[in-house]
């Protein structure tokens, strides 16, 4: 099989670098485009039980830096997809749960491949939260390449 569409999710970590680094090489032997994508929770950081006690203006301060972070993320592995002469889109999702939008990302502009990075939690937080990585392995419709 041929890859012709290859979606890459990045959160700008080292290993999700790695995942894009590899999502790029990829495009560019196979010819194909790549999308990439960053998916951002609701809010960068929990408030619960501590809302009333921060400032509004604290908060807009958090989401403009959230904001900048992603354009920064995405604007570098846009670099690097035009470096090595591969046709690149992106897109900027808000979901709390990013395998959900990662998975409707692949289904709604047809990628047949999606490259990440292994994002393996430790501990109490993985068994709580699970990885991410996993829940698009087990629920994707189209291959996974896993980057470690």
């Amino acid at each position: 099989m041929t890859y012709r569409h290859i979606l890459v999710p990045t959160d700008g970590s080292e290993i999700s670098e790695r995942a894009v680094e590899q999502a790029v090489s990829l495009a560019a032997a196979l010819g194909a485009r790549l999308r990439v994508l960053h998916v951002q929770v609701s809010f960068p950081i929990s408030l619960v039980g501590v809302g009333e006690l921060v400032e509004p203006s604290t908060v807009d301060a958090l989401m403009a830096a959230t904001q900048q972070r992603a354009e920064t993320i995405l604007g570098e592995a846009m670099a690097r997809a035009a470096a090595a002469g591969v046709e690149a889109e992106q897109s900027l999702l808000v979901n709390p749960q990013p395998h959900q939008a990662i998975l409707e990302e692949a289904r709604t502009h047809g990628c047949d491949l999606i490259v990440m990075a292994s994002h393996g939690r430790r501990g109490l937080e993985g068994l709580l939260i699970g990885s991410e990585t996993q829940r698009v392995l087990t629920q994707s419709s189209c291959p996974v390449l896993v980057v470690r």
